[in-house]
Parts: structure tokens; C-alpha cells; sequence
């Protein structure tokens, strides 16, 4: 459940002394308020990624006013799902109609005492918690009864690796992150981390498209003894381009090839995020990174292919933006840098995957705010 201290909201008003009283008002009970006098400057906040759990505007407001405001709201995608409440002086009830057509929350009046409007928020923050809970459990009903898993149970055995993942995902939902270990002969195996582009169990329903599509890929090109990451990665997108409903899914994927006769990796990615080279033997890090687009997103998606050498003692870390991505209450930001550096020094120290692990669960500071997903390829 949602508590006090977690609670965020956006307070948008053109008039300044009610946007004060509106703002110590929350502030009385916990909340942590975003104040705009205007719409414009409203959205420009909102595109800092804030992330409020509701937003609360006035109708009449110069340039934008609150209906021309939520109409622009529900045209991007990371906003149109924001809660949204109309703040208003009227009792007009064509406006209230056209208002929540536009599939706002509700709308509170003016004149409407301020701890009245505080308990109104409450009410309606608690309400869409549990409709969030319902809906999280039906999502996982379904995907037990389908029986269909993106995220694998175990690791797979690699002669001459060590194979560690770890997922977690947000809210305990299934969303868009999918892993598979796919080994095609007693020497050659490989590893697939993609995250499907969208909201939770929305994102979730896709990644069975796309990982019927990886796994198929993978066991045509085995099938020829074509082993190319490169090869298969394009075809997958190619297929992809031409599905009509999953072209317009974007999804980034880390495709490695793993041969265990030789010890070499081959990489191929599509928009992923830079794989991170830990060496042992000089205690430092460094990254790889591909130069594919998101799959779907053109029919050329620029991929390439690199190969990787890992001495004895060496990782390699694969992950979503999961774990880059975090919000510390004021607001959702990335920081791959801030992630490098933990894994730094957690490896430098001689702490193992459970430890590495461990320090992102206890992690405080940093709230999740979408699925985490960490794969390691450690070579003995």
C-alpha cells in the first residue's frame, strides 16, 4: 500500500495563495507536493521525470487551461496513465462530462474545505491501490494458468562458466522483462535478456511474441550451424518488422553466444544497455556497447557483432534499465555510472552474486520503479 511518506503530488494552479494553502494542506499530511502556476510549467516538470502519483489542476487557467491540459496529458504515453483530478470553481456539468471523458479521475470544487480535498486524494489514491492489487493478482492467475514463463527457474551448467542471474520484479507483477538460456548442442549455448518497451502486464503480454521469435531464430540458425548473433538478431527483427502488432512493440535485447569449447562470447544487441566487463586481473571495469536499434523499429536496425574475451576470474554483466533506473523521492532518474561503481566495488571486495545482489535489495535510498533483471557470466 501506498504510505504517507511515499506519496507525491502535483499541485497546479494559477492562482499563488491557493496553491500555498493547497500545498502546506498536503504537506500537513505527508505528502511530497510539485507546485506550477501553470499548465506549461506543469508539463515541463512532469517531463523531469517526477513521477507523481496524482495530479490535482485547476480548470481555468490562462495559455492551458485544465481540460487543454489533460488533452495533452493522454497523448504521451508516460503520462496518460498519471491519475488525474480537476480542480475547479464551477458545478458545470457539461464541463465535468467533458472532463472525465478524458478519463479523469474525478473533480473536487473549489469552495470545497482543503482537509476535505486532502481526504478526497486519500480516498482516491487508496481506491486505485487496490484496484492495482485485484489487478496484479488476476495477472498472476493468468500467467500461472498459461503456464508461460519469461523469466526462467535456474541457470543453466556451461562447462567453463559460472552462469548467475537474478530478477525482481516491480511491484511483484509480471512486466517486460524476459531471460532465456537456450543451449542448441554440448558446445555451443546461448543467453537472451530483453525488456519489452511498456507498463507491467502490459509489457508482460509481448514477451511472448518476442521470445517465440528469439527461440525460434536461434533454433533455425543451429539447425544450419549458423552461429552468428549478428545473423539471428536480424532476422529476428526482420520477422518482427513485419508482425503486425508486435512492429509496434519496441523491445531492446542483449543476445550472447556462448562456445564453450573455445571460451569466446559473441555479442550482438539492439538497443540494450552496455554490457559491463569486470577483469579480474586488474581489478577494473569496462563496458561494451552495441550500436543496434530497439527491434521493430526499423528494418535495417544497425546491429553488429563483437567478440568478448573473459580470462579466468573475469564477469560479464548483463541487465535491464531496472537497475539503473530508481526514484529517491524526488523524482525518476537513471545513473549508470552510480551502478557501475557498486559493482566495482562489490567485486573488487571478493563479494559473490548473492552478496552483489543483496546490496541492490538494501538499497534504500533508491526506490525500484520497474523490473530488475541481472544475468553474470563468470568465467572459471
Amino acid at each position: 500500500m501506498i504510505n504517507n511518506l511515499q506519496k507525491k503530488i502535483l499541485l497546479v494552479d494559477d492562482n499563488l495563495m491557493f496553491l500555498k494553502i493547497m500545498e502546506k494542506a498536503f504537506q500537513k499530511h505527508g505528502f511530497h507536493c510539485y507546485v506550477s502556476e501553470s499548465a506549461g510549467n506543469a508539463i515541463a516538470l512532469l517531463e523531469t521525470k517526477i513521477n507523481p502519483d496524482i495530479i490535482l489542476s485547476d480548470y481555468e487557467m490562462p495559455e492551458m487551461n485544465g481540460i487543454e491540459f489533460r488533452r495533452y496529458l493522454t497523448g504521451v504515453p508516460e503520462f496518460n496513465d498519471i491519475p488525474f483530478v480537476f480542480l475547479t470553481s464551477f458545478s458545470n456539468h457539461e464541463l465535468i462530462v467533458t472532463g472525465l471523458d478524458l478519463k479523469a479521475i474525478d473533480y473536487v470544487i473549489k469552495e470545497t474545505p482543503v482537509d476535505v480535498i486532502v481526504s478526497e486524494i486519500n480516498n482516491i489514491l487508496l481506491t486505485i491501490e487496490k484496484q492495482r492489487e485485484l489487478t496484479g493478482l488476476e495477472i498472476k492467475k493468468a500467467a500461472a494458468s498459461l503456464n508461460f514463463k519469461s523469466i526462467p527457474l535456474s541457470a543453466p551448467c556451461i562447462d567453463g562458466f559460472t552462469i548467475d542471474f537474478w530478477h525482481s520484479a516491480f511491484h511483484d507483477i509480471p512486466g517486460g522483462d524476459f531471460i532465456d538460456f537456450i543451449r542448441v548442442n554440448d558446445r555451443y549455448s546461448f543467453i537472451v535478456l530483453g525488456d519489452v518497451m511498456g507498463k507491467k502486464w502490459n509489457a508482460w503480454f509481448f514477451t511472448f511474441g518476442f521470445l517465440s521469435y528469439v527461440r525460434s531464430a536461434i533454433r533455425f540458425a543451429a539447425f544450419n550451424e549458423d552461429y552468428s548473433t549478428l545473423d539471428i538478431l536480424n532476422k529476428v527483427n526482420s520477422v518482427i518488422c513485419f508482425d503486425n502488432i508486435l512492429k509496434d512493440i519496441l523491445s531492446s535485447l542483449s543476445l550472447l553466444l556462448i562456445d564453450s569449447e573455445t571460451g569466446a562470447l559473441t555479442y550482438s544487441g539492439a538497443g540494450d544497455l552496455p554490457l559491463v566487463h569486470y577483469q579480474q586481473a586488474q581489478r577494473q571495469i569496462c563496458t561494451i556497447s552495441s550500436s543496434g536499434l530497439l527491434l521493430g523499429l526499423f528494418e535495417n536496425g544497425n546491429f553488429n557483432e563483437q567478440n568478448i574475451i573473459l580470462e579466468p576470474g573475469d564477469s560479464l554483466f548483463i541487465f535491464s534499465d531496472g537497475l539503473i533506473d530508481f526514484s529517491d523521492g524526488t523524482g525518476k532518474k537513471s545513473d549508470f555510472n552510480d551502478f557501475s561503481n557498486l559493482l566495482l566495488q562489490k567485486l573488487s571486495t571478493g563479494e559473490n552474486f548473492g552478496q552483489i545482489k543483496e546490496g541492490f535489495l538494501n538499497n534504500g535510498l533508491q526506490e525500484q520503479v520497474d523490473d530488475r533483471s541481472l544475468i553474470r557470466i563468470y568465467k572459471i
